[in-house]
């Protein structure tokens, strides 16, 4: 089927086999595809070479510590919930190399490391995915003192977001406002249908560049009833999350509960293993580490993940700000659904759910602001 020229092109439906085409295409203009497939029991995110390493019939179960594939009864490849990893493993990578030294006789070498990042093409990218996306870039590319690392990998790269039809039993992402439609920053934007009708994908360009892309593909026509199917499906998901924030202004809640003794029930349960910030898709602090080999002769410079549960992470002189893991895990929560507002404009949270599915002692996050908030009802109600 020929495809329209691409400043015709808005939306249409694709097949299966217009999705192995959106793939081919990409790779073919030279893009790294990065989307979900399956590796050691997860849903994980990985190069794509074909469409065929999509998880096709495979979903999630999610509740507070565990994560389980299952088996669908249909063939959807992205009717899943949130992964273990985030986007944020390829624009804000965990380990990056700044600099690496030589010391030959007489004299000094340090080169930096500016090795071109690939350009990317991310398919797969969830609404509460995207809305992080959107937030780190906040932090790290448009700020007053943007990263040139994840500004390198950030530029030019091509999103392919997928509404979410399916969302796990962790998902809150309706209470934070960032799904399961698609909000803006994507190039194109699939719902994936799987039902008597067939296997199918309504798409449609965000950019230029999307539309572009999707001239190139084999599509066909699409008609009301596909578009009123799409949406129900979107819409029916924001009823099905398995999870909700309070219905209450979360920024004033975490500055008016700094004291309150539910901190300290959390912190006898909290290891501080910081499982919370690796899966979270905003969080962005690191550290630098220098390592040298047993010569001396060669050195090297690396920017790692850091975590706020970290002891050593607010070391000073004089010790550790936040000795004890009551006040690690009231800075973390905090920063998240409160004083983020005040540093960047919005939440730290987008509401995927990772952070309660990979907590080993099944901490909730919603858990938690739901009895900050029954504590200051019981405050304000007491005499």
């Amino acid at each position: 089927m020929s495809a329209p020229p691409a400043d015709a092109v808005g939306e249409a439906v694709i097949d299966r086999d217009g999705l192995a085409a959106l793939v081919d295409v990409l790779r073919a203009r030279g893009l790294t595809v990065i989307g979900p497939t399956l590796r050691d029991q997860a849903l994980v995110l990985a190069e794509l070479e074909s469409a065929d390493q999509l998880p096709y019939g495979w979903g999630v179960e999610l509740d507070a510590g565990q994560y389980r594939l299952c088996r669908r009864t249909d063939g959807a490849a992205f009717a899943n919930a949130a992964g273990p990893q985030s986007w944020k493993t390829f624009l804000h990578p965990a380990r990056v190399r700044q600099w690496r030294a030589e010391r030959p006789e007489g004299g000094l070498v340090v080169e930096a490391d500016d090795i071109a990042p690939p350009r990317f093409a991310f398919l797969g990218v969830r609404p509460c995915d995207l809305r992080a996306i959107a937030v780190q870039d906040r932090v790290l590319n448009t700020g007053p003192h943007p990263d040139p690392v994840y500004r390198g990998r950030r530029s030019g790269a091509f999103i392919v977001s997928v509404e979410c039809t399916e969302p796990g039993g962790t998902c809150f992402c309706v209470s934070m406002g960032a799904g399961p439609a698609a909000g803006p920053g994507y190039d194109l934007v699939l719902t994936e249908l799987a039902d008597a009708d067939g296997h199918r994908f309504w798409i449609r360009s965000g950019t230029p560049g999307g539309a572009e892309i999707l001239a190139d593909l084999p599509v066909r026509d699409v008609h009301e009833t596909t578009r009123a199917t799409a949406r129900r499906a979107v819409e029916a998901a924001a009823d099905r999350m398995g999870r909700a924030m309070p219905g209450t202004d979360l920024h004033r809640l975490m500055a008016d509960t700094l004291e309150a003794p539910r901190w300290d029930d959390v912190a006898a349960r909290c290891l501080s293993c910081g499982n919370c910030t690796m899966v979270c898709p905003t969080c962005f602090c690191t550290t630098t580490e220098d390592v040298t080999d047993l010569t001396g002769d060669h050195a090297e410079r690396w920017r790692l993940w850091d975590s706020c549960f970290d002891l050593d992470f607010s070391m000073l002189s004089g010790g550790p700000v936040r000795a004890s893991s009551r006040s690690r895990y009231r800075q973390w929560l905090t920063h998240k659904l409160g004083t983020w507002y005040d540093q960047f404009g919005s939440s730290g949270c987008v509401g995927c759910g990772r952070c309660v599915v990979w907590c080993p002692v099944a901490i909730d996050i919603t858990e938690e602001a739901a009895a900050l908030h029954d504590w200051t009802r019981r405050e304000e109600n007491s005499p």
